[in-house]
């Protein structure tokens, strides 16, 4: 895809990956859109903050109203990055970290996506880009509730581009390992360090994917640390 004054809605962009890929889109020319319930420390001449709450349809439905309205142009380009995840045993987990984890991390892709694919399919051009996770190809003790939501994401975005590939709109997942961002605050397990990956490293491998060739579809690109424990 050119990206040269594309419209792109970035979720979760008040910091790590979905800062950074905001960055980088608009250094390539693309108007961003994005969303986040919290403050964006970003200025720039295509930049757009709306407030939303991805976990909610209402809200989610107004943002893009709001975004729709402010560049009078299709969205060509969504990322769903948003994502929250909580450590705990199966049966310690609260029914609001349950929830808050499958809305944020699930229902945001449905209700994001959702809007985006009509005018998507008018155009006959369009990329999807959904954030997973390596917990959306394995299981990890005392993520039980966290892996569900990224094997969902998973299970989603595959038939998502069998639905989609016709009408000229790719979906692509990327399955990143750690990454040193604020995710890992609420995990009391892991410490962040600079061996983990950083946040432009995954906007870098968003960046390639969305340039890719027009007949080119990458579907699933997982991406680690080359020594998560550093040089031995």
């Amino acid at each position: 895809m050119e990206l040269a004054n594309k419209i792109a809605i970035v979720t979760g962009v008040s910091k790590g990956i979905g800062l950074a890929t905001a960055q980088l889109l608009l250094k390539n020319g693309v108007k961003v859109a994005g969303w986040s319930r919290s403050p964006v420390n970003l200025s720039h001449p295509n930049f757009l903050h709306v407030p939303v709450d991805v976990s909610q349809n209402t809200s989610v439905v107004e943002g893009y109203q709001k975004t729709r309205a402010h560049w009078q142009a299709p969205v060509s380009i969504l990322i769903n990055n948003a994502g929250v995840g909580y450590e705990g045993l199966f049966e310690e987990l609260s029914d609001e970290q349950w929830h808050q984890m499958f809305n944020t991390n699930v229902d945001s892709i449905f209700y994001c996506s959702r809007a985006v694919i009509p005018e998507m399919k008018k155009m006959d051009e369009g990329h999807i880009i959904n954030i997973s996770s390596i917990a959306g190809t394995n299981g990890i003790a005392g993520m039980a509730a966290y892996c569900g939501t990224k094997h969902a994401v998973r299970g989603i975005s595959q038939a998502m581009f069998k639905e989609l590939r016709n009408f000229g709109i790719k979906v692509s997942v990327i399955y990143p390992g750690s990454v040193k961002t604020n995710f890992f605050d609420q995990i009391d397990s892991v410490t962040t360090h600079n061996n983990m990956m950083m946040p432009e490293d995954i906007a870098s491998t968003l960046l390639h994917v969305l340039t890719s060739p027009p007949n080119y579809h990458p579907i699933d690109i997982e991406v680690r640390p080359l020594r998560p424990k550093g040089k031995q």
